[in-house]
């Protein structure tokens, strides 16, 4: 419910600020716990929608003008009735976005409920991503990356300061804020992030960035977003990914196979000569943040006093060739980005011999099959995990997305919805 309704939630977003009620423990939300929507009118009274300018897995999102104002912002619209999946999404963002402030994340800005609807309005970021921003420079150093990397280190210690591990950070949730030289970066896309309230198990994210402890089916938390935080450094350093597999770009089941096990034996090089020019203190925080073991892998917070990051350990040697000659070689193209499709993950981390009746619980990873214990210890383990965000499939007229949340045919058969439940 946007700010002003009477649900016992305090907010300030638009000038406005939620009747008193009683204050919430940490992660406790009443979103859908009662039925007072807001009217569609409320929102078009308010603010001017206009054409989609992005259709994501869950939303379409619209640029949005404040009628009193004329402030723009950014506007994203769930449809209730493509699902428990994006009904889930949308109230995890609203409760997540909801509990954090901070410099280098978009803010949210209003929210309305209605019967059909989840309208999220956020902060607009009018900068670009930041490849597009290193193809625009005419220099590009190791010191331009570390100002990214910081900024992304800074936000992401302060929401596991939180307890919130975002699970889904990459290179296309990182953008300027505007367009100005000294633009600050800003992380968007929050619908996968999750409360560290005990140890996470459901895999979820995108495949090129995720943890070896996720890919295993392994219990995880807040190291794998710096695991995350690596793999973007790796790629802005030398144009590369550090995990890529040259399988034929329509056999998916081959690639990620492949992949998967690359990433859980921690298997990248600094290849020349890509990282020739590349300063030792970077390669050694980039093999820090890409520790295959979760427990000895670097906290944000820790990274954030590395001497690449606060001191002078990063060199300000032009790099910018080499860079960008890869960037659109590996990236600008399609077969990368089709390498980051939408991917049926629970399909991708599901033994070769497992048929799509087994319980989602007892589902190892493919890449895992390689490692015994690995294996032997997703495969055991009957705990039951927090409920994914994707039970089912999306709709079918929805954009692919480029991150998946524990969701395949398997999972769907196992957790099946009814088809009345439209309300969230």
């Amino acid at each position: 419910m946007r700010a002003g309704s009477t649900r016992p939630v305090r907010i300030t977003w638009a000038g406005t600020e939620a009747a008193p009620g009683p204050a919430m423990p940490f992660g406790c939300v009443t979103l859908g716990d009662k039925k007072d929507y807001n009217q569609p009118s409320e929102v078009t009274d308010r603010y001017d929608l206009g054409q989609v300018i992005k259709t994501e897995e869950f939303c379409e999102i619209f640029r949005a003008k404040e009628k009193t104002t004329g402030k723009l912002y950014t506007c994203k619209k769930f449809l209730k009735r493509d699902g428990r999946k994006v009904r889930k999404a949308a109230k995890n963002e609203i409760i997540i976005l909801k509990m954090v402030k901070h410099p280098n994340i978009l803010q949210l800005v209003d929210v309305y409920i209605t019967r059909k609807e989840y309208f999220i309005f956020l902060e607009l970021a009018t900068g670009r991503e930041v490849f597009d921003w290193i193809l625009d420079q005419g220099y590009y150093s190791e010191r331009d990356t570390s100002n990214v990397i910081r900024q992304v280190l800074e936000a992401v210690a302060y929401l596991h300061s939180l307890k919130i591990v975002h699970r889904n950070l990459k290179l296309e949730n990182l953008v300027y804020y505007n367009r100005l030289k000294n633009s600050k970066i800003v992380i968007s896309d929050f619908h996968l992030a999750k409360l560290e309230n005990g140890l996470i198990k459901e895999p979820c994210g995108t495949p090129e960035y995720l943890a070896p402890e996720v890919v295993g089916r392994q219990r995880y938390g807040r190291p794998v977003d710096c695991w995350a935080i690596g793999v973007i450094m790796y790629i802005l350093l030398s144009g590369n990914p550090p995990f890529y597999e040259e399988a034929d770009e329509d056999d998916y089941e081959n690639h990620d196979k492949n992949l998967f096990r690359k990433i859980l034996a921690g298997d990248y090089e600094f290849d020349p000569p890509y990282w020739d020019d590349i300063s030792q203190a970077a390669k050694e925080l980039v093999t820090r943040l890409m520790e295959v073991e979760q427990d000895q892998r670097i906290t944000a917070e820790e990274a954030i006093s590395h001497e690449w990051i606060s001191g002078n350990a990063a060199s300000d040697k032009n790099i910018k060739d080499g860079v960008c000659a890869q960037i659109e070689k590996n990236f600008a193209r399609a077969k990368w980005k089709k390498a980051v499709r939408v991917t049926t993950l629970m399909k991708r981390l599901r033994a070769p011999e497992q048929t799509e009746t087994a319980p989602a619980t007892t589902v190892a990873t493919t890449a895992a099959t390689a490692a015994a214990a690995t294996t032997t210890a997703a495969a055991t383990d009957t705990a039951a995990p927090a409920t994914p965000l994707s039970t089912e499939q999306p709709p079918a007229s929805a954009t692919p997305p480029a991150a998946t949340c524990n969701g395949d045919g398997a999972a769907a058969a196992a957790t099946t919805e009814a088809p009345s439940e439209q309300t969230g």
